[in-house]
């Protein structure tokens, strides 16, 4: 008998026989854990969670009650907390059920890559939050002045732009007395927009830091800065630990509704990945996490209310619309965030239900806005966000991509790690493939054992434009025939086509890793979403062509262009300018942290973009069809047209429809 076993963050699922233990299940999906005793029970390196409840996008119900009973190993050598919270050995645990597996971060044997840099950007250095020194008059017998009176009309003697109405945060005012006599009247102050101390240090201290965070469906970036000198200290990342309640946005909102406490949850598990990056950041470049004055957020709509702690289930009904779509300012200890409990938390504004705060990033990062070039902005991800236009005019959109682009619903999908076929290359002559895998500069076949464990997205987009160029699959994504003297292109176990990448002994899983018809469909999926998206904004804004296309997103920094435009993903653009910008969405929340203008910028844009909702429109189903094929059924292409000429003509060609 064979059950459900899904692993998260890596996205690995498969059936595994009943009686094998969650590490053997590692080990034939794919999924690195630590396991220094050698499967002992004993050093606790392959700890895992076990996530209990029903998860809807996977079908399965995720008991603990699927799993042999706790061993005594595990017993001595766990906390009872971590019992409480359903943690196990995976070498000592049986699967006698359908399971969803979480893998801590600790107990990874791979780490994720996470793409946390975007590019240099010009901006000036005008943060929320500035430092003042400032020597008082001691108190006396003759001056009855209170403390705080006679900290502000200091500060507003010295500093001008400092008024009389200057206020003071209540946990500030509790520990006043004291620092102001230790500091010997002489003292820091912290103070928020030019209108609130938030903090008061005795002595002189000029060293003042913020962070801005991306939080993503899928992972989590984050932007230790110096706010004196807009200096970036140090960045981490790390997968969003969310996924172990669903891979999308809908999943999400569908386990809130479902599970008990399920919103608590996923905002508990939100708000505890920022305080780790916080502590890790801080620690690595000598400051305490209570050191960070300011944090900026930025995220899609479903994980802003998730953050926040606001019910999403409204998001996932028509109107879609959001509790509150307007910049908000928190404070940290509200949210129970660990840095200063008076500093601010800032959440840019949401553009629409599901245009969220983090386009809003890329967009005042990016700046398309003053610009009388025609471009479009597409940040890829698990949802998708499209903007087109210029300064004259911005139209947006959202589109559920899905996870397909990032390796999940693939069958030999995983994301970004060490051992993933990041670039493929067909030989159209011999069908022979050659392809590099993340941690290893050689291609295959100079090196015929690198090692594979899977496909990651920017892998995925490759196979599908090589397996077209190469005339394996017709612009219909099905197989053509006539090609069965070729190996590597065959029936798989289920009967359907597929084409093998990498042959068993070749990879590291000891399986063929093939990419399926129903990998090049959900693919399809993706692109079409994309495709249909920025036409009707181009048509909404009455033009034909594009000036620029702009990718934003890791996803969107390791794909091949050329690829991309193959399939179809985005309309026809020189290739030339087409270009990849890193975590734009990243740069953007650093951007408004360094510089309070940008924050009214963004709350002035996000009410002049207009919002689009393309899946009302009568034709959508129409335009979509039309777009599933490669590089679509009646678009023209001229940007890659010589590629496209190449194409073999194998058997018989399917029709684009």
């Amino acid at each position: 008998m064979e059950f459900n076993v899904i692993f998260q963050p890596s996205g690995r699922r498969g059936k595994v026989e009943a009686g094998k233990t969650i590490l053997t299940a590692s080990h034939e999906l794919g999924v690195d854990i630590e396991s220094v005793c050698g499967s002992s029970k004993v050093c606790g390196k392959c700890k895992v969670k076990i996530e209990e409840g029903y998860f809807e996008k996977f079908g399965i119900e995720s008991r603990v009650s699927h799993l042999s009973p706790l061993t005594q190993q595990e017993q001595k050598y766990m906390k009872s907390k971590e019992i409480e919270e359903n943690y196990r050995f995976a070498c000592a645990t049986e699967v006698h059920g359908d399971i969803l597996v979480f893998v801590p971060e600790e107990s990874r044997g791979a780490q994720q890559i996470v793409l946390e840099t975007g590019k240099e950007r010009v901006f000036t250095l005008d943060p929320a939050v500035r430092k003042y020194y400032v020597e008082l008059e001691p108190a006396t017998l003759e001056d009855h002045r209170g403390d705080f009176e006679r900290l502000r009309e200091a500060l507003s003697a010295k500093y001008s732009k400092l008024g009389e109405n200057l206020a003071m945060d209540y946990f500030v005012l509790r520990k006043l007395p004291l620092v102001l006599r230790k500091g010997e009247w002489k003292v820091t102050v912290t103070i928020w927009q030019g209108r609130e101390i938030i903090d008061i240090e005795p002595g002189f201290n000029e060293k003042i830091v913020g962070v801005g965070i991306d939080i993503g469906t899928t992972t989590v970036a984050a932007y230790l800065c110096d706010l004196h000198t807009g200096k970036v200290l140090t960045k981490k990342s790390m997968m969003n630990p969310q996924v172990r309640y669903g891979e999308d946005v809908l999943s999400r909102i569908s386990y809130s509704m479902m599970e008990d406490n399920g919103l608590e949850k996923m905002h508990n598990t939100m708000v505890e990945s920022i305080n780790i990056l916080i502590r890790k950041m801080t620690e690595e470049v000598g400051l305490l996490a209570i050191d960070v004055q300011e944090i900026v957020l930025v995220f899609n709509t479903v994980m802003h209310h998730i953050a926040l702690n606001i019910d999403p289930k409204f998001m996932g009904r028509s109107p879609f619309a959001p509790a509150i779509k307007q910049s908000m300012d928190i404070k940290a200890r509200d949210l129970k965030i660990e840095i200063n409990p008076c500093g601010n938390i800032h959440v840019l504004p949401i553009e629409a239900g599901f245009v969220g705060a983090d386009n809003m990033a890329v967009l005042i990062a990016e700046e398309p806005y003053k610009h009388d070039e025609m471009r479009l902005v597409i940040d890829i991800g698990t949802n998708g966000e499209i903007d087109v236009g210029n300064k004259h005019n911005m139209l947006s959109t959202s589109c559920a991509t899905g996870p397909a682009l990032e390796g999940a619903q693939i069958k030999f999908g995983m994301r970004a790690a060490p051992g993933a076929i990041e670039n493929l290359r067909i030989n159209p002559e011999t069908l022979e493939p050659r392809y590099k895998v993340i941690g290893n500069e050689v291609w295959y076949p100079e090196d015929k054992k690198l090692g594979a464990k899977g496909v990651c997205g920017s892998g995925i987009i490759d196979a599908i434009a090589e397996l077209f160029k190469a005339g394996i699959i017709g612009p219909s994504g099905r197989f053509n025939k006539g090609l069965e003297e070729f190996p590597r292109v065959r029936k798989g176990s289920d009967g359907r086509m597929e084409y093998v990448i990498c042959w068993s002994d070749e990879t590291s899983i000891g399986q063929d890793i093939s990419i399926t018809i129903g990998d090049v469909r959900a693919v399809q999926l993706a692109k079409s979403a994309l495709y249909v998206g920025a036409k009707y904004l181009m048509e909404k804004l009455g033009v034909e062509h594009i000036d620029s296309v702009t990718l934003a997103g890791a996803f969107g920094s390791f794909i091949d262009v050329e690829s991309a435009m193959v399939i179809g993903m985005f309309p026809n653009c020189n290739l030339e300018k087409v270009k990849a910008v890193g975590n734009a969405a990243g740069d953007g929340a650093q951007i408004a942290l360094l510089n309070k203008e940008k924050r009214v910028e963004a709350d002035r844009v996000a009410k002049e973009v207009f919002f689009v909702e393309t899946a009302i429109e009568s034709d959508f189903q129409q335009r979509f069809s039309d777009a599933m094929a490669f590089p679509h059924s009646h678009d023209a292409f001229p940007s890659i047209q010589h590629i496209l000429d190449r194409i073999p003509k194998r058997g018989k060609r399917q029709t684009a429809r």
